[in-house]
């Protein structure tokens, strides 16, 4: 599967984003995708999945409340809407997948199997 992100942008503390990421390739609705993000110097990080079945949600601490991620398998596409954004949630933003069900070490990026190409998101103060 290929994965292409777009949505990033510059907003002021409190506004809001929407990214999304489309997918291209066949089997799309049964791979569990999600968003990691990384900051300037630090790690890369998990923010959100969702199962294959859009029945489960997985979410970073840190972005409950504030985020959420949706998936529409007919179009190939994974969403996440991003609510309240703070400076702390500038970063370079990635769109993920793996094949299957949702594994237990889903926060872990060592186990994403394709990953999209960034897109910057930048809060200002």
């Amino acid at each position: 599967v290929q994965l292409q992100a777009s949505g990033g942008g510059l907003v002021q503390a409190g506004g809001s984003l929407r990214l999304s990421c489309a997918a291209s390739g066949r089997s799309f609705s049964y791979y569990t995708v999600g968003w990691f993000r990384q900051a300037l110097g630090k790690e890369r990080e998990f923010v959100a999945a969702i199962s294959y079945n859009l029945i489960s949600t997985y979410y970073k601490d840190s972005v409950k409340g504030r985020f959420t991620i949706s998936r529409d398998n007919a179009k190939k596409m994974v969403d996440l809407q991003m609510n309240s954004l703070k400076p702390e949630d500038t970063a370079v933003y990635f769109c993920a997948a793996q094949f299957g069900t949702v594994r237990a070490d889903y926060a872990s990026a060592a186990q994403v199997g394709y990953w999209g190409q960034g897109t910057q998101v930048t809060v200002s103060s």
